[in-house]
């Protein structure tokens, strides 16, 4: 079996496994992720096998669906978030390649009269939810500060302000505190 994966991967143009940190190979059952570096790639790819599939969440020529995305991500949190945020907004999902060289790679988007609400990266284990604090809503994210997370308050905080923006960059991985920050500065992106 493994050999096909690396005959899978080869054929994708993938030239050598990185396994030597064991943090970079976890098995689970019939699938398993790793990092790989290909060609022409500066850093390294998220590849994982899903029903004998060998994906590439970097490889634009292959949109992974929400289930896959859901496999690799592997946390209970991330089907709630996209649930929840689904049903409370009636916001439609897309699935969008990213050619940003900040963050390569495939995303959700949650999608509202053609604003986005925000944007889902998908992690092994946890996801980054990235949302925009524009002139119209930095009011009243500011002003509900005091009341949130500290850790979302230093994330606030330390992200530079680019032509009138902060694109805040959040981990989750549990429904802590934090979770219902992000549900917050997604009512006020939906509400300006």
């Amino acid at each position: 079996r493994q050999k096909t994966d690396l005959e899978k991967a080869q054929n994708i143009g993938i030239e050598q496994y990185h396994l030597e940190q064991r943090e970079n190979f976890l098995l689970r059952g019939s699938q398993f992720t790793m990092f790989v570096r290909g060609r022409g790639i500066s850093k390294d790819c998220r590849i994982f096998i899903w029903r004998n599939i060998l994906i590439d969440l970097q490889d634009k020529d292959y949109c992974p669906t929400v289930t896959q995305i859901n496999e690799y991500v592997q946390n209970s949190v991330f089907t709630q978030f996209c649930s929840e945020i689904k049903d409370t907004y009636k916001c439609q999902i897309k699935i969008e390649y990213s050619s940003c060289s900040w963050e390569k790679g495939w995303n959700i988007k949650f999608k509202k009269s053609g604003k986005t609400l925000c944007t889902v990266y998908p992690r092994e284990n946890y996801f980054t939810v990235m949302i925009v604090v524009g002139k119209k809503e930095k009011p009243f994210v500011e002003a509900m500060l005091s009341d949130c997370t500290v850790e979302l308050s230093d994330i606030y905080r330390q992200t530079q302000e680019g032509n009138g923006q902060r694109w805040l960059m959040i981990d989750l991985e549990d429904r802590e505190s934090l979770y219902d920050d992000v549900l917050r500065l997604i009512a006020i992106r939906r509400n300006c």
